[in-house]
């Protein structure tokens, strides 16, 4: 700009004026080239918390009632994009650690949006997407069937999810800048098993034939380049299921896709930093953090051993009772004006996908599982997958995360093929239950069958390798038996249309048909495409298997890139976006349904169910081609107003005679030095999390001392290495202890460490008062 100023001047002031004009116009068009941007779009990413209750809570996944929250592996977070033309249409993606999207907490997010931003975002051009990790709270979807666990509807994580969501869309449009978008993919081979192989089987031999794998491998990844800023965020999709921890599991947790999107952050926060520390991993094969940028002050053990025992803490001394709000961790590092770096691993086609990848085996003689049933002496309850940390289930969700997050390192670095063309999307809601669909016959010709009203097979209650049911159910179960057609019968008794309809689905719940006290399942179902160029996203709201994936792909694929107008060719790509918008089980093909293992006998609509969404999904591709507006359907019903709720508030917090909230019940040992690698365990007198969910907060921290008086936050509990664990003494106590552990990792720095607690407690009034408390100060040597 000096330069162009300059010359200016020399065209008025010199008499050389001819090439001043010239040296003026040189630069003048220079200087137009870098403030024009290049960029087709702008691009905005968001993220924030939705960790939700921690405790008292079913978690939403496995249908285990016994599996109730009770503290904080890993904070669970809404992170969404918004890509928009400077003067045309735009889209948003939200991608949430949830175990699926509930068409109520869609809704009122929605209400929000027109609120905050008239017709700007609206159900049509919003996606709101789950990466189905089954260790985060229930209780926020609208029909019973997926309450019944939870007790009921749970007000505190369905706010958490709609607040959450609507920050972080708020967070991306308040970013909206001019960028570019790349995107890559690439097969990533040891992240995921198919769990039910003899249904794959059943499809046929010339189509698996086209196949290298009975799962998809294929990982697909958007990354987001700012014009100023240079890379802030990646979006992937890749199929494997969020159960890497197991249905006993009682820590909140993103499973293997979250700890993944932390892993991813972190690493793009310290490769941010120009540092000699920054650009190297530790030797635990994970990112460094932030003690790594920091200058290691101390090198002497004794020395700091001697340093650590003048911090010992006293039990209810002020020290421990000073700062009421957590200072985080993340955010140190932040350009102060630059966006955060945003990191989604989100779901697709993982129906039929575990990431349990050394396969089921028995628990009692060690063996394999049957093939057909995954049963073990005709049981399914000992029936179990293994991760690849086996028997640790943490180790197993960091491998696999960390093996999803490596394979997107690489295709970030490498994203080459830049997103061009119209930003567009369609969305139609569709009543599943009475759906006509033509079908193709094989000789020639067509037929016209029709979906179903929802039901669930007896397979159903088998459970999977991944979290086994309970009594005597069986995958691969079309027959079912007279004892709980019995039991079934007392709910709801299946009419001969509705059996001869889901045959050969033996029917164990009619859904689909129950209305007390309300909807049991929807029948109305949200379908859309969002479009960002040669991109093209298909929100489905629900879990389709591989092959099944493969087909809507396939389908919508071929639509697009036969319509003859150039705008898609053959480097069009097609994901799918899995438990998006709302929730309705599972997806199977036709020939899979006849086998009726889980995933078959939890197909809700029908054995013609996909075949329905490939012909509405063909319609909206179509429609999309061509510019024409589809027909927007009967929206599914709100049912906040219904919900019931049995979970029991928290009445009151208290403790023992002479203690304090916050104080250490179980300090670490006097004048006592850890290794890395080794776990430090803390433990507070603590009340129920319920009463503050610390929302972009923490319940645990670890600092580490600078200079004489100076503690730096270094983990909270959106780490993977430390854990919040909570506890009652008994389940109507008053009183409670939250145990804290933190394993060090092996690129900590030596130094002095001190382990802190925060909370909420409640009066029996209903007062909330916040406390903290700490531990005595211990060596890293």
């Amino acid at each position: 700009m000096m330069e162009l100023l300059a010359s200016i001047h020399c065209y008025f002031w010199s008499p050389s004026r001819t090439i001043c004009l010239w040296m003026s116009l040189v630069l003048l068009l220079q200087y137009s080239k870098t403030v024009v941007s290049k960029s087709d779009y702008l691009i905005g990413l968001g993220s924030y918390d939705i960790t939700g209750p921690a405790a008292d809570v079913n978690m939403m996944g496995y249908a285990n009632a016994e599996q109730i929250a009770s503290g904080i592996h890993l904070r669970l977070r809404a992170r969404s994009f918004i890509v928009a033309e400077p003067q045309g249409k735009r889209v948003v993606f939200v991608n949430l650690d949830a175990c699926m999207a509930s068409q109520l907490v869609t809704i009122k997010v929605i209400e929000r949006l027109k609120a905050r931003y008239g017709e700007l975002y609206t159900e049509q051009n919003v996606a709101i997407s789950g990466i189905h990790t089954h260790a985060g709270p229930g209780g926020y979807l609208q029909y019973v069937v997926y309450l019944v666990t939870s007790l009921g509807f749970v007000r505190q994580s369905f706010d958490v999810l709609v607040d959450g969501i609507e920050k972080s869309i708020i967070q991306a449009h308040e970013n909206l800048r001019p960028g570019s978008i790349f995107v890559n993919k690439g097969e990533l081979l040891d992240a995921s098993v198919n769990r039910s192989p003899s249904a794959y089987l059943n499809n046929p031999a010339s189509e698996r034939r086209k196949h290298k794998y009975d799962v998809d491998k294929e990982m697909t990844l958007l990354k987001f380049v700012d014009d100023q800023w240079g890379p802030v965020g990646s979006f992937n999709w890749f199929a494997t299921h969020g159960t890497s921890m197991s249905r006993t599991n009682s820590l909140i947790s993103g499973d293997n896709k979250g700890a993944a999107a932390r892993f991813m952050e972190d690493w793009f926060e310290k490769n941010g930093i120009k540092s000699s520390d920054t650009n190297e991993s530790g030797s635990d094969g994970l990112p460094r953090r932030v003690s790594n940028i920091i200058p290691n002050i101390h090198d002497d053990n004794n020395k700091l051993l001697e340093l650590a025992t003048s911090f010992r803490s006293s039990p209810g001394s002020p020290a421990t009772q000073t700062m009421s709000v957590a200072r985080r961790v993340r955010g140190a590092l932040k350009q102060a004006e630059k966006p955060g770096f945003v990191s989604a691993f989100c779901q697709t086609n993982c129906g039929d996908v575990s990431p349990n990848v050394l396969g089921a085996f028995c628990t009692d003689t060690d063996l394999p599982c049957d093939f057909n049933h995954s049963t073990c002496g005709g049981k399914n309850e000992l029936c179990y997958g293994r991760g690849p940390g086996y028997p640790d289930e943490f180790e197993s969700t960091r491998i696999i995360g960390e093996r999803q997050f490596r394979k997107a390192v690489d295709l970030f670095e490498k994203a080459s093929e830049q997103l061009k063309g119209e930003v567009d999307y369609r969305h139609t809601y569709i009543d599943f239950s009475q759906l006509e669909v033509t079908l193709t016959k094989v000789g020639g010709g067509s037929e016209v069958v029709k979906t179903c009203p929802a039901a669930m097979g007896f397979a159903f209650a088998a459970g999977t390798t991944d979290g086994p049911g309970a009594f005597d159910f069986q995958q691969g179960d079309d027959q079912g038996n007279p004892f709980w057609r019995l039991v079934r019968d007392v709910l709801k008794t299946p009419d001969k249309k509705q059996v001869d309809c889901q045959h050969p689905k033996p029917i164990l719940l009619d859904t689909g048909e129950m209305k007390q006290p309300y909807d049991w399942a929807p029948s109305v179902l949200p379908i859309q495409i969002l479009r960002i160029g040669q991109f093209v996203i298909l929100s489905v709201p629900g879990e389709f298997t591989t092959m099944s994936g493969r087909r809507l792909r396939n389908a919508v694929k071929t639509v697009l890139t036969r319509s003859g107008n150039g705008e898609f060719g053959s480097n069009t790509h097609v994901v799918i976006a899995g438990l998006t918008n709302t929730y309705s089980q599972y997806v199977a093909t036709l020939e899979e349904y006849q086998v009726q293992r889980y995933e078959g006998a939890s197909t809700l609509y029908g054995p013609h169910t996909l075949s329905a969404y490939i012909q509405e999904f063909q319609k909206l591709a179509t429609a999309l081609i061509k510019g024409q507006p589809v027909e927007a359907g009967m929206p599914p019903p709100d049912l906040l107003q219904k919900q019931i709720s049995l979970l029991t508030p928290v009445i009151m917090d208290s403790t023992p005679a002479g203690k304090n909230f916050g104080d250490v019940s179980s300090d670490v040992p006097a004048n006592s030095t850890f290794k890395r690698g080794s776990t430090v365990t803390v433990v507070f007198w603590s009340s129920c999390p319920r009463n503050d969910l610390l929302t972009e907060g923490t319940f645990a921290l670890v600092e580490m001392l600078q200079g004489k008086d100076t503690w730096t936050p270094m983990y909270d509990d959106d780490d993977f290495c430390l854990r919040f664990k909570w506890s009652r003494p008994s389940k109507l106590s008053p009183q409670s202890k939250a145990t804290i552990e933190w394993i060090i990792p092996s690129s900590s720095s030596p130094g002095v460490y001190r382990i802190r607690h925060f909370g909420a407690s409640k009066g029996l009034m209903g007062s909330i008062r916040h406390f903290t408390g700490s531990s005595s100060a211990f060596v890293v040597a």
